[in-house]
């Protein structure tokens, strides 16, 4: 295939030959010298072959081990090597329990509201109290701050998956976003959480579980996101059913989600937990 200015052939970040060239034009890829390898993925016999491409794009708060071998390689003097990054991309399992804090009761649990459908993202969207009311309300972020009225809504969407990560509290963050074809682009993350204890009361474990082994069984253990941002191309659909929660700590500074997409990442709303889900 000849190679055009929209085509990538060889990726900047190592040097390396793509056996499949990347059409850099469609919406919802990743920065071009974000790239450092990409596989192919045939969830399921006689269905569409996605590409999976993994990139070095973190959220820029992460901490994790693996988020800093990534910068102290590409920090370096040398061009990194394919089998490098690979390394230092692939974090330790760590089971399935959520490892985290911050508004814990509020992550964990189902809002109260009745089912909202909507066909387009950008709808569900325009629907969402704006970030600067929900900034007035001041909502705290420990482990006991829970759900907010503006929050009380349970939502199922149909969208297209553009790529996804693992965070350190045990949370698959998705980037999901409008159908490619459509304009303007306009994505949201949406996550499928970490576990909560089985058995208490306060927190809803047999949805959550559900979700979280609909999205491993898709993608299969070879094949999910670590710490790093996968990106997926052509995006994958998906319908996502869940509650929408806001997410107070990222208020101020840095949001959440890949570098090369967040300007079109128009609120920091999510929906989390994920209850259901649907991909392919």
């Amino acid at each position: 295939m000849p190679e055009s200015h929209n085509m990538l052939e060889k990726l900047p970040l190592t040097g390396a030959t793509l056996k499949t060239p990347l059409d850099m034009s469609r919406p919802g890829m990743p920065a071009a010298d974000s790239i450092q390898n990409t596989m192919d993925f045939t969830p399921r016999a006689g269905g569409p072959t996605y590409q999976i491409i993994r990139t070095t794009e973190s959220d820029a708060y992460d901490s994790a081990p693996s988020t800093k071998k990534v910068a102290r390689l590409l920090r370096g003097e040398k061009t990194p090597s394919v089998t490098a990054l690979a390394a230092a991309v692939k974090a330790k399992p760590t089971g399935d329990n959520y490892q985290g804090t911050d508004r814990k009761a509020a992550k964990l649990s189902k809002a109260t509201g009745q089912l909202e459908n909507f066909a387009d993202l950008q709808d569900l969207i325009k629907s969402l109290t704006a970030d600067a009311a929900m900034a007035k309300l001041k909502i705290k972020t420990i482990a006991t701050s829970n759900r907010v009225q503006q929050e009380e809504r349970n939502v199922h969407v149909k969208a297209f998956l553009y790529a996804s990560s693992k965070e350190a509290d045990n949370d698959f963050h998705m980037i999901v976003g409008r159908d490619p074809n459509s304009t303007p682009e306009m994505y949201m993350t949406m996550e499928v959480s970490g576990l909560p204890p089985k058995g208490n009361a306060a927190f809803d474990f047999t949805d959550l579980d559900a979700a979280r082994n609909s999205f491993k069984t898709f993608f299969g253990a070879d094949k999910l996101p670590q710490a790093h941002y996968d990106f997926y191309h052509p995006p994958i659909p998906i319908e996502v059913q869940g509650s929408l929660f806001w997410d107070a700590t990222h208020a101020k500074g840095q949001r959440p989600g890949p570098q090369s997409l967040k300007s079109r990442m128009p609120v920091i709303w999510e929906v989390h937990p994920v209850i259901s889900i649907k991909l392919g």
